[in-house]
């Protein structure tokens, strides 16, 4: 019953931290979604689609499981992926601050360098990266492994090209940056 709230509870408490911010910055006429910097359809299905793996590892802890499941990677594993993963999205984002856009922003913000973005420069990505892996893990279904993959794949084009977006907005700024920090770990 604790792992199955802990699970629930991550990902509803960050997607309530995602929707109030943006509320916080519409009311400051800030538009939280930014210019998606790769194709429309794809930046979004990968965004909606995050939701989805969510989800299904939520209604596995609840025992709930998506049939065809194959070898079960061992718990503990999962779960620490899991809230690691929720763990670096909670701190890169309240690390951003008002400068946190969906996509590319359309006004200027701040270059963050500090906090997690002294080890990463995609800290959130990261975390991501890793709630996608620990629910492929825990509900050991080839369905949520692939689209996790896919979703990998379409946000590290989303990565290269919010990289390139950053270079012409900060310049000599981001390029000492980028050869301090790595993109990923």
């Amino acid at each position: 019953m604790i792992e199955s709230l802990v699970v629930t509870l991550l990902p509803i408490s960050f997607l309530t931290v995602l929707i109030s911010s943006g509320e916080k910055l519409r009311h400051r006429n800030i538009d939280q979604d930014g210019e998606p910097p790769i194709d429309r359809t794809l930046f979004y299905m990968s965004k909606y689609l995050i939701v989805f793996v969510w989800m299904a590892m939520t209604l596995h802890s609840w025992g709930i499981a998506i049939p065809l499941s194959i070898i079960q990677a061992p718990k503990w594993l999962s779960l620490f992926l899991w809230i690691s993963g929720f763990c670096l999205l909670f701190i890169g984002r309240f690390g951003m601050g008002g400068s946190f856009r969906i996509g590319s922003p359309k006004e200027a913000t701040n270059l963050k360098v500090d906090g997690l973005f002294r080890f990463s420069r995609n800290p959130m990505y990261v975390g991501v990266f890793s709630t996608l892996l620990g629910s492929s893990l825990y509900t050991s279904n080839p369905v949520i492994f692939a689209v996790a993959l896919f979703i990998i794949v379409v946000h590290h084009k989303i990565v290269l090209a919010e990289e390139q977006f950053l270079r012409k907005v900060f310049g000599e700024e981001y390029s000492q940056y980028c050869s301090q920090v790595r993109r990923y770990i």
